[in-house]
């Protein structure tokens, strides 16, 4: 992210804090459920099968540009899969841009060659060691790794959604994000528990043990892109829900925060790290703010 993108965000922070705005600053455009994996972990893939035509996906970002949001995610199902007619992944990034999204963000299960350096960011899922990766995505280790190596730029940040599969191997993926070429960091969530997953969610006492993890290893040098404030009410699960500053559109329909919201009782036992850290910087948490700054700057 650019200073001067940089700046703008922080102006929004500032107004939110001192006006209690509920204005949303970041937007997810679903491109389409279509994925070519079927995770474990995972209840909205291929649901529907749609991929959305490029003029309504242009259309959902141009709602959330005049709605506010400056910082543009593009997710799935799995967007490498997404295309209409001659346009690509690649041209929806352009076209945020040259719509004005300070920072246009991909997020992927990494199966597909990852050659978008236009994008500010890719998010891509990684869920732990060989063994336990593979176990909930199938036999893709091998081929997520040899895509980052060969990546077009250096822009990609690991993905982890811990559960009770892999929440041993939260040191693993830390040290795969700090010794893998092309990484700059990797973001934890814990497992949102919708019902056909519920078998998977942690209970306090794992969820403890994880962030213990995290610490030390961020503590010994490994890039993470969270916020260790925000642990302790992650842990306890109780941070505010839902945020909104953040919003996502999916075939021109708007939820606050994430498509979630839409399960009964699902907000109460969210584990989307980012909902309890926005939270926090946008209530004007001074260490929260802090720990943002010094994150950002040091991983964007």
């Amino acid at each position: 992210m650019k200073i001067s993108s940089f700046i703008r965000f922080t102006g929004f922070g500032i107004k939110t804090i001192l006006l209690k705005k509920k204005a949303p600053i970041i937007g997810t455009v679903i491109v389409t459920d279509r994925c070519n994996l079927k995770c474990k972990h995972c209840s909205v893939n291929n649901i529907t099968g749609i991929i959305y035509p490029y003029s309504k996906i242009r259309e959902d970002m141009q709602t959330l540009y005049d709605m506010g949001v400056r910082i543009l995610f593009l997710c799935g199902g799995e967007t490498f899969l997404w295309r209409d007619g001659e346009h690509t992944l690649r041209d929806l990034v352009a076209e945020g841009k040259q719509m004005g999204f300070l920072s246009v963000v991909v997020f992927t299960n990494g199966m597909f060659p990852l050659n978008l350096p236009e994008a500010d960011l890719i998010m891509l899922s990684l869920d732990g060691d060989r063994e336990r990766h593979n176990a909930i995505r199938g036999n893709t280790y091998d081929t997520i790794m040899e895509n980052v190596k060969n990546a077009a730029a250096d822009n990609i940040c690991f993905y982890m959604a811990i559960n009770r599969i892999n929440k041993d191997a939260v040191e693993d993926v830390c040290a795969a994000a700090r010794d893998t070429k092309n990484v700059r960091a990797v973001s934890f969530n814990f497992h949102t528990p919708y019902p056909d997953t519920r078998e998977l969610a942690l209970s306090r006492e794992e969820k403890a043990a994880c962030c213990d993890v995290i610490k030390r290893m961020m503590k010994s040098g490994a890039p993470v892109f969270n916020l260790k404030c925000a642990f302790t009410y992650l842990i306890d699960n109780s941070f505010p829900t839902p945020c909104y500053q953040c919003v996502v559109i999916e075939n021109g329909k708007v939820s606050t925060c994430g498509r979630c919201v839409d399960v009964p009782g699902l907000c109460d036992e969210c584990g989307y790290f980012y909902v309890a850290e926005y939270n926090m910087i946008f209530r004007g948490n001074p260490k929260a703010v802090f720990e943002m700054l010094r994150t950002y700057f040091k991983y964007i």
